[in-house]
């Protein structure tokens, strides 16, 4: 049921551009105003949720850490899985962001008899990294629509995407990386029982979403035809708010519009964000000098205390007449 109810609101809004364009003509809202509207929640939730973050306290030092902490000079420290300074945080970040690196250490563990048998589980961290990087390149691709000129960068990007040269029009690695990728973290989720068991309907409709824009994208680029030059006009037309839309671009390009602009919306309220997350983490932004400073929380209120000498004065006489060791007679 959370399967199908996802795909059914995805199935519903691709539904809606197709009807709202070619019989009810509404190029404008999907045009225009869904993309406008989805950009501005996308703003105001992204900010709101970092600001919400950045709100919680965090006085003590509480990175997740593994290996070896900085301690006595004989014993080597891990200082990209224990880092002690910034640098060694900023290591731990680039690694863990660029190429998932906790990830890459997932296990399995199997039961084999009486006992438990752990071995490596690579296949999701791959099928992470494959579509994360696919979908950066993808995005970076799709400035062309809104930057004039084209810089050099997105070109050489385009060209060594396409530098197989299959087909009119050149067929994109990335395109078919991209849809591989995202049905393997599908299937992952339906066929093995643990995963299934666990997951959710804010788990499947991201994936369905994502499918859906990629699909729509290659029927537009290899099979439904539609008009560049008309589609550029109305990207940069958004981009520098004076946007004419056309209804000779074709209502796959609107099924891809507000499937985008569903995607950009949904973004600050979904799992999706912890692509902001993760640099707002202290788990992984701190670094772990807990043996070099001593972290005090300083929203601690006064607490009174009663000091053991004190505590002795005041029962003095009654712990000398139980034979209760003193420290003052």
């Amino acid at each position: 049921m959370k399967i199908w109810s996802s795909l059914l609101v995805v199935i519903i809004l691709a539904s809606f551009a197709w009807i709202g364009v070619d019989f009810l003509h509404l190029t404008t809202l999907f045009g225009i105003v869904v993309p406008y509207i989805a950009f501005l929640i996308f703003l105001l939730g992204f900010i709101y949720r970092v600001v919400n973050w950045g709100k919680s306290p965090v006085p003590f030092c509480i990175p997740t850490t593994c290996g070896q902490q900085q301690s006595l000079p004989w014993i080597k420290q891990n200082k990209i899985e224990n880092p002690s300074t910034i640098w060694g945080v900023v290591g731990r970040m680039v690694l863990e962001i660029f190429l998932f690196r906790s990830l890459f250490r997932n296990t399995k563990t199997e039961k084999t008899g009486n006992s438990l048998a752990f071995g490596s589980a690579k296949w999701l961290w791959f099928g992470g990294l494959v579509f994360h990087w696919s979908m950066l390149v993808v995005v970076i691709r799709h400035l062309r629509f809104f930057l004039n000129p084209v810089p050099g960068f997105v070109q050489g990007l385009e060209m060594l995407d396409s530098f197989l040269q299959v087909g009119v029009p050149l067929l994109y690695i990335t395109d078919i990386l991209l849809v591989l990728a995202l049905t393997y973290l599908f299937l992952r989720r339906v066929l093995i029982p643990q995963i299934k068991y666990i997951s959710l309907a804010a788990d499947y409709f991201p994936l369905l979403l994502l499918l859906g824009v990629a699909v729509t994208g290659i029927l537009m680029r290899y099979f439904f035809k539609v008009d560049l030059l008309a589609v550029k006009e109305l990207t940069m037309g958004l981009v520098t708010f004076t946007p004419t839309v056309s209804a000779e671009i074709g209502a796959i390009f609107y099924m891809h519009v507000i499937l985008v602009s569903s995607l950009v919306a949904y973004f600050p309220w979904s799992k999706l964000m912890h692509a902001g997350g993760i640099f707002m983490s202290p788990t992984r932004n701190l670094a772990n000098n807990s043996r070099m400073v001593r972290h005090v929380n300083p929203w601690n209120y006064q607490v009174e205390t009663h000091s053991y000498t004190e505590y002795e004065d005041e029962f003095r006489d009654k712990m000398r007449k139980v034979g209760l060791p003193l420290e003052k007679e």
